[in-house]
């Protein structure tokens, strides 16, 4: 059996290493193919590093298996992929080979070598270096073969970080460096192309703070436990930097790099005296224990803040300088590899003028320290650094508009409403452009709705009102676009995901989804405020519209399909098909029917429906807006829907909805008083 995306078809999977992250490479891999019958196999020359990564594996299926994160014929099928052996030749036929050997060029070097000989003239030869730039890993290869290979930078634990960063060579054939992208989005990991620099873009920020704290230290800040927490505390992490290397085992690799980065990067970078001593004395950090207190004078962590702040700022402001990043991968792939606030929403919330103070305070007193040229002009500009969450990208006479929140699961809020808005206008006037596609970054989302914390802002009626209307408005934008827009629902679409899908000429959505589009609002005690309770009964019918808007039911993808919402389910890359479905259109060769833009035949009264817990005064406000609206001409229904939207903001029940959902969860039920 096989996999295939796009003109990838993964056949079977290699992995050269079984040491500390071989075998969790492998088994992202099962978890990702087991279900496609693609073998995963590990090859190492240690029977003993063998036996172990097997073992590894097996007692992490077993685990997943009795908390019931596996199913028993997952775990089974996910066993039945892995094969651990000291045989190479057990590689040949693989698609896809990643080496995950120690960090050292010449065995790196002597695996690529062996590889070139034993693997096809198509297999996609990959390291998962954390440093060494690929043209110093792949340089001794045949040019036909370097066409072929990248870096493919894992983050621990690789089998639950989700980051990779993707680092082609200068001789990787793109076509290449495309189909990775995708595939490694596609199977749930959020994969970041970065240009092939030393240490490529994120571990100098995890490195460059490590040594900043061995620093502070160094300098009297305070303790290796008392700017392990401060650090912590400032920078949003999981753990502190010390704790951080005690947890990945990364003196070794970090010690080396700090000093080859003195040369590549910077004369700041270099190994400490901290990490020396620390070397020679070959035990951990003394970090604070799980809920131990560490004590520190106001004044002492304030300091210790500020220095950390002014590295982080730095580092990342030297990353994006260098070129081999864009802004918005490096946010993301800091947040997401390094699980701590990302550097330049941090600097936007603090003020970026603030941000460069602490920037240039610490280059002052660190010799070698950059101060960035990007945050040097933001701050001149005296406006926030601009992060992009709705990505586009052109193919060909297409434009594709990806929006990409995927910590929320693309939710939308205020920044991607107007970079929607920005596009639209954008895309109206571009004569190069016929069609567009809007999909949702990764595997589950197109849109899981609006993003709540943008709705407990709403304080007032007439706030309420405002932002229905100025949520409506890249829709709107879309809707009268001039030109066919296609919805590749990649995933759910919920709330105002699915209002936006309606707003698209047509709708076309992965196969097989049990749980595919709904409007959830009645849940939150809220009135849909982006055009559902308008657009949904002009496309479905007003019936079953109106049980769906009024008591939170969804449909499948199948269901979505029948009940018109949804033009088609797609077994494959939905996006793909959405392009050609947009061609298809624009060369005249299918009809797309755009919605009735005028007033529909309406009950005076809808169907009851059961409401269970739900709330009955927001209930009233949705039949409202349906009965009244759809009477009306789409425009003026819009307006209607707004209005009763802010009416909503008015009652406890939105209240107590909203707050419900923000601290127990979507699944937890609130407690209306229908009022």
């Amino acid at each position: 059996m096989s996999y295939r995306f796009r003109d990838l078809s993964i056949d079977k999977i290699g992995v050269v290493g079984s040491g500390n992250i071989g075998p969790d490479i492998a088994l992202f891999f099962a978890k990702a193919f087991h279900a496609h019958g693609v073998p995963v196999v590990v090859v190492d020359v240690s029977a003993d590093a063998i036996a172990r990564g097997r073992a590894n594996a097996e007692q992490k299926i077993a685990k997943g298996r009795e908390s019931g994160a596996f199913k028993p014929a997952a775990a089974d099928a996910m066993l039945a992929a892995l094969t651990f052996t000291t045989d190479y030749a057990e590689l040949a036929g693989a698609t896809l080979v990643i080496e995950a050997a120690t960090e050292n060029l010449d065995i790196k070097r002597a695996i690529f070598t062996q590889l070139e000989s034993l693997c096809g003239p198509h297999t996609i030869l990959a390291s998962n270096s954390s440093h060494i730039e690929p043209e110093e890993i792949f340089g001794g290869l045949g040019a036909a073969t370097r066409a072929r290979t990248a870096v493919i930078h894992y983050f621990f634990p690789a089998e639950r970080n989700l980051l990779v960063e993707i680092v082609p060579g200068r001789d990787t054939n793109p076509v290449h460096t495309r189909a990775l992208m995708g595939l490694y989005e596609e199977i749930g990991k959020i994969p970041v192309l970065v240009g092939g620099r030393f240490g490529y873009a994120v571990n100098p920020v995890f490195e460059g703070l490590f040594l900043a704290a061995a620093l502070a230290v160094e300098d009297g800040l305070g303790t290796v436990k008392e700017v392990d927490t401060a650090a912590k505390i400032a920078l949003g992490l999981g753990v502190g930097p010390f704790t951080a290397m005690n947890l990945t085992g990364g003196n070794p690799i970090t010690n080396h790099s700090l000093d080859v980065m003195t040369s590549k990067l910077n004369s700041w970078f270099r190994s400490p005296r901290l990490m020396k001593e620390a070397m020679a004395a070959g035990k951990p950090w003394d970090v604070p224990k799980r809920d131990e207190t560490v004590a520190m004078t106001a004044a002492q962590q304030a300091t210790i803040t500020d220095t950390m702040l002014g590295a982080y700022f730095g580092l990342a402001g030297e990353i994006l300088d260098s070129g081999i990043i864009t802004l918005a991968d490096l946010e993301l792939g800091v947040e997401t590899g390094l699980a701590m606030r990302a550097p330049f929403a941090m600097m936007n919330s603090l003020g970026v003028k603030r941000a460069l103070a602490l920037v240039q305070a610490y280059a002052a007193s660190h010799t070698g320290f950059p101060v960035p040229r990007c945050l040097t002009a933001q701050a001149a500009a005296g406006t926030p650094f601009r992060i992009e969450h709705v990505i586009r990208h052109d193919e060909g006479d297409v434009a594709v508009l990806t929006i990409r929140r995927p910590k929320v699961l693309n939710a939308l809020n205020d920044d991607v409403y107007d970079q929607l808005t920005a596009h639209a206008k954008a895309l109206r006037t571009d004569a190069a452009i016929s069609a567009v596609v809007i999909t949702g970054f990764g595997p589950k989302a197109f849109v899981s709705g609006a993003d709540v914390n943008f709705l407990a802002a709403i304080k007032s009626p007439a706030d309420g009102v405002t932002t229905s209307e100025r949520s409506k408005v890249p829709g709107n934008l879309f809707e009268q676009l001039g030109k066919p827009v296609i919805c590749a629902m990649n995933g759910m679409a919920f709330g105002g995901g699915n209002e936006l899908a309606m707003c698209c000429t047509a709708r076309l959505i992965r196969t097989g989804l049990g749980v595919a589009v709904g409007q959830p609002e009645a849940n939150l005690g809220i009135v849909p405020g982006a055009g559902a309770t308008q657009r949904l009964p002009r496309l479905v019918g007003v019936e079953k519209a109106a049980e769906m808007l009024r008591t939170g039911r969804t449909l499948s993808s199948r269901e979505a399909v029948a009940s018109g919402l949804v033009r088609a389910e797609v077994d494959g890359d939905v996006v793909a098909a959405a392009i050609a479905l947009a061609r298809a259109a624009v060369r005249g060769e299918v009809t797309l029917t755009p919605i009735n833009s005028g007033p529909i035949e309406t009950p005076s009264a809808l169907p009851t429906v059961e409401l269970g817990h739900l709330s009955k005064a927001t209930d009233a406000l949705i039949a409202r807006a349906i009965v009244e609206g759809c009477r009306k001409p789409l425009a003026e229904g819009l307006r209607v829907e707004s209005e009763l939207f802010g009416a909503c903001c008015a009652t406890e029940d939105m209240r107590i909805g909203v707050s419900n959902f923000i601290t127990n969860g979507p699944r937890a039920k609130a407690e209306f008083v229908h009022r």
